[in-house]
Protein backbone atom coordinates (compact mmCIF):
# COMPACT_ATOMS: atom_id res chain seq x y z
CA UNK A 1 0.00 0.00 0.00
CA UNK A 2 1.44 3.36 -1.03
CA UNK A 3 0.76 5.96 1.65
CA UNK A 4 1.62 9.59 2.22
CA UNK A 5 5.01 10.01 3.88
CA UNK A 6 3.62 11.15 7.25
CA UNK A 7 1.16 8.26 7.64
CA UNK A 8 2.44 4.98 9.15
CA UNK A 9 1.19 1.74 7.63
CA UNK A 10 -1.27 -0.16 9.81
CA UNK A 11 -2.02 -3.85 9.75
CA UNK A 12 -1.95 -6.65 9.16
CA UNK A 13 -5.61 -6.39 8.18
CA UNK A 14 -8.13 -9.17 8.74
CA UNK A 15 -11.60 -9.48 7.22
CA UNK A 16 -14.54 -9.20 9.60
CA UNK A 17 -18.25 -9.60 8.94
CA UNK A 18 -20.78 -6.85 9.43
CA UNK A 19 -21.81 -8.44 12.74
CA UNK A 20 -18.20 -8.64 13.93
CA UNK A 21 -17.66 -5.01 12.95
CA UNK A 22 -20.77 -3.96 14.86
CA UNK A 23 -19.40 -5.73 17.94
CA UNK A 24 -16.37 -3.42 17.86
CA UNK A 25 -18.55 -0.33 18.28
CA UNK A 26 -19.22 1.22 21.70
CA UNK A 27 -22.37 0.09 23.46
CA UNK A 28 -25.11 2.55 24.27
CA UNK A 29 -25.16 6.14 23.07
CA UNK A 30 -22.10 6.85 20.92
CA UNK A 31 -20.71 9.25 18.35
CA UNK A 32 -18.58 7.40 15.79
CA UNK A 33 -16.43 9.38 13.36
CA UNK A 34 -15.01 7.83 10.20
CA UNK A 35 -12.06 9.69 8.70
CA UNK A 36 -9.76 8.97 5.78
CA UNK A 37 -8.57 10.39 2.50
CA UNK A 38 -10.78 11.28 -0.44
CA UNK A 39 -11.60 8.23 -2.53
CA UNK A 40 -10.38 5.98 0.28
CA UNK A 41 -13.60 4.10 1.07
CA UNK A 42 -14.93 6.08 4.06
CA UNK A 43 -18.54 6.11 2.88
CA UNK A 44 -18.54 2.35 2.31
CA UNK A 45 -17.21 1.73 5.81
CA UNK A 46 -19.63 4.20 7.39
CA UNK A 47 -22.61 2.64 5.63
CA UNK A 48 -21.62 -0.83 6.83
CA UNK A 49 -21.76 0.28 10.47
CA UNK A 50 -25.54 0.13 10.22
CA UNK A 51 -26.42 3.46 11.86
CA UNK A 52 -27.50 6.93 10.64
CA UNK A 53 -24.66 8.70 8.81
CA UNK A 54 -23.93 12.41 8.41
CA UNK A 55 -21.51 13.27 5.60
CA UNK A 56 -19.19 16.20 6.24
CA UNK A 57 -19.35 16.98 2.51
CA UNK A 58 -22.94 18.05 3.16
CA UNK A 59 -21.96 20.15 6.19
CA UNK A 60 -19.12 21.81 4.26
CA UNK A 61 -20.99 22.21 0.95
CA UNK A 62 -20.06 25.58 -0.60
CA UNK A 63 -18.70 26.68 2.80
CA UNK A 64 -15.05 25.66 3.27
CA UNK A 65 -13.16 22.43 2.53
CA UNK A 66 -11.82 22.05 6.08
CA UNK A 67 -13.23 24.79 8.34
CA UNK A 68 -16.63 23.37 9.29
CA UNK A 69 -16.19 21.72 12.71
CA UNK A 70 -18.18 24.39 14.58
CA UNK A 71 -21.17 23.95 12.27
CA UNK A 72 -21.13 20.18 12.72
CA UNK A 73 -20.76 20.30 16.50
CA UNK A 74 -23.22 23.10 17.20
CA UNK A 75 -25.99 22.19 14.80
CA UNK A 76 -25.78 18.41 14.37
CA UNK A 77 -23.89 16.77 17.24
CA UNK A 78 -25.22 19.00 20.05
CA UNK A 79 -28.93 18.45 19.34
CA UNK A 80 -28.34 14.74 18.73
CA UNK A 81 -26.62 14.51 22.15
CA UNK A 82 -29.69 16.13 23.70
CA UNK A 83 -31.83 13.38 22.22
CA UNK A 84 -33.45 15.65 19.64
CA UNK A 85 -34.06 14.88 15.96
CA UNK A 86 -31.89 16.96 13.64
CA UNK A 87 -33.10 18.83 10.56
CA UNK A 88 -30.45 21.38 9.71
CA UNK A 89 -29.74 23.52 6.69
CA UNK A 90 -26.18 24.93 6.71
CA UNK A 91 -25.90 28.61 5.70
CA UNK A 92 -24.75 27.86 2.15
CA UNK A 93 -27.80 25.66 1.56
CA UNK A 94 -30.09 28.63 2.14
CA UNK A 95 -27.86 31.06 0.29
CA UNK A 96 -27.72 28.89 -2.84
CA UNK A 97 -31.19 27.33 -2.58
CA UNK A 98 -30.04 23.74 -2.14
CA UNK A 99 -33.14 21.67 -1.36
CA UNK A 100 -33.55 19.41 1.65
CA UNK A 101 -31.69 19.33 4.94
CA UNK A 102 -29.23 17.28 6.98
CA UNK A 103 -31.57 14.88 8.77
CA UNK A 104 -30.78 12.71 11.80
CA UNK A 105 -33.50 10.77 13.63
CA UNK A 106 -33.43 10.25 17.38
CA UNK A 107 -30.89 7.41 17.67
CA UNK A 108 -28.31 5.93 20.03
CA UNK A 109 -25.41 5.81 17.55
CA UNK A 110 -24.56 8.59 15.10
CA UNK A 111 -21.85 8.14 12.46
CA UNK A 112 -20.08 11.20 11.03
CA UNK A 113 -18.11 10.45 7.88
CA UNK A 114 -15.71 12.58 5.90
CA UNK A 115 -12.22 13.95 5.43
CA UNK A 116 -11.29 15.62 8.71
CA UNK A 117 -14.00 13.96 10.80
CA UNK A 118 -11.26 12.70 13.13
CA UNK A 119 -9.69 16.13 13.68
CA UNK A 120 -8.92 17.05 17.28
CA UNK A 121 -11.91 19.39 17.63
CA UNK A 122 -14.38 16.66 16.65
CA UNK A 123 -12.56 13.64 18.07
CA UNK A 124 -12.79 15.25 21.52
CA UNK A 125 -16.55 14.63 21.34
CA UNK A 126 -16.37 11.17 19.76
CA UNK A 127 -16.70 7.79 21.42
CA UNK A 128 -14.94 5.96 18.59
CA UNK A 129 -12.62 7.26 15.88
CA UNK A 130 -12.17 5.14 12.75
CA UNK A 131 -9.35 5.81 10.30
CA UNK A 132 -9.78 4.33 6.81
CA UNK A 133 -6.31 3.75 5.40
CA UNK A 134 -6.05 3.59 1.62
CA UNK A 135 -3.56 3.28 -1.19
CA UNK A 136 -3.05 6.82 -2.52
CA UNK A 137 -2.97 5.76 -6.18
CA UNK A 138 -6.17 3.74 -5.90
CA UNK A 139 -7.87 6.54 -3.97
CA UNK A 140 -6.97 8.99 -6.74
CA UNK A 141 -8.24 6.63 -9.43
CA UNK A 142 -11.54 6.20 -7.59
CA UNK A 143 -11.95 9.90 -6.90
CA UNK A 144 -11.38 10.92 -10.51
CA UNK A 145 -13.67 8.15 -11.78
CA UNK A 146 -16.39 9.31 -9.37
CA UNK A 147 -16.11 12.91 -10.57
CA UNK A 148 -16.37 11.77 -14.18
CA UNK A 149 -19.57 9.93 -13.23
CA UNK A 150 -20.84 13.22 -11.77
CA UNK A 151 -20.43 14.83 -15.19
CA UNK A 152 -16.91 16.28 -15.30
CA UNK A 153 -14.61 15.56 -18.22
CA UNK A 154 -11.47 13.54 -17.42
CA UNK A 155 -9.36 16.71 -17.55
CA UNK A 156 -11.81 18.58 -15.33
CA UNK A 157 -11.89 15.69 -12.87
CA UNK A 158 -8.10 15.60 -12.59
CA UNK A 159 -7.95 19.37 -12.16
CA UNK A 160 -10.64 19.24 -9.45
CA UNK A 161 -8.85 16.40 -7.65
CA UNK A 162 -5.50 18.19 -7.66
CA UNK A 163 -7.12 21.39 -6.41
CA UNK A 164 -8.87 19.56 -3.59
CA UNK A 165 -5.63 17.83 -2.59
CA UNK A 166 -3.99 21.22 -2.12
CA UNK A 167 -6.35 21.65 0.84
CA UNK A 168 -6.67 18.06 2.01
CA UNK A 169 -3.03 16.97 2.07
CA UNK A 170 -1.62 19.73 4.32
CA UNK A 171 -4.70 19.61 6.54
CA UNK A 172 -4.37 15.88 7.24
CA UNK A 173 -0.59 16.14 7.57
CA UNK A 174 -1.09 18.74 10.31
CA UNK A 175 -4.05 17.08 12.06
CA UNK A 176 -2.81 13.45 11.83
CA UNK A 177 -6.24 11.96 12.65
CA UNK A 178 -4.92 8.41 12.39
CA UNK A 179 -3.13 8.97 15.70
CA UNK A 180 -6.54 9.24 17.42
CA UNK A 181 -8.02 6.14 15.79
CA UNK A 182 -9.38 3.33 17.93
CA UNK A 183 -10.09 1.32 14.79
CA UNK A 184 -8.12 1.26 11.52
CA UNK A 185 -9.83 -0.16 8.45
CA UNK A 186 -8.41 -0.80 4.99
CA UNK A 187 -10.25 1.14 2.33
CA UNK A 188 -8.29 -0.64 -0.40
CA UNK A 189 -8.11 -4.25 0.84
CA UNK A 190 -6.40 -7.03 -1.11
CA UNK A 191 -9.76 -8.76 -1.68
CA UNK A 192 -13.04 -7.01 -2.41
CA UNK A 193 -15.49 -7.72 0.41
CA UNK A 194 -18.42 -5.95 -1.22
CA UNK A 195 -20.22 -9.17 -2.08
CA UNK A 196 -20.50 -10.40 1.51
CA UNK A 197 -20.19 -7.12 3.41
CA UNK A 198 -16.79 -7.83 4.93
CA UNK A 199 -14.52 -5.04 6.14
CA UNK A 200 -10.75 -5.40 6.58
CA UNK A 201 -9.71 -4.28 10.06
CA UNK A 202 -6.18 -3.85 11.39
CA UNK A 203 -5.22 -6.39 14.03
CA UNK A 204 -5.06 -4.69 17.42
CA UNK A 205 -7.83 -2.21 16.57
CA UNK A 206 -10.37 -1.88 19.39
CA UNK A 207 -10.91 -5.42 20.70
CA UNK A 208 -9.95 -7.32 17.54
Amino acid sequence: MRLHDEEPEAGPFEPVTAAELAALLPSGRALVVVDGRSGGGKTTVADRLGHPVVHTDDVAWQHHPTDWADILLDHVVAPWRRGEPVSYRPPAWDRLDRPGAIEVPVCDVLVVEGVGAGRAAVAAHADLVVWVQSDRDEARRRGIARDIEYGRTPDEAEEFWDGWMRSEDPFLAAERPWTRAHLVVSGTPPVDGAADGRVWVARGSASL
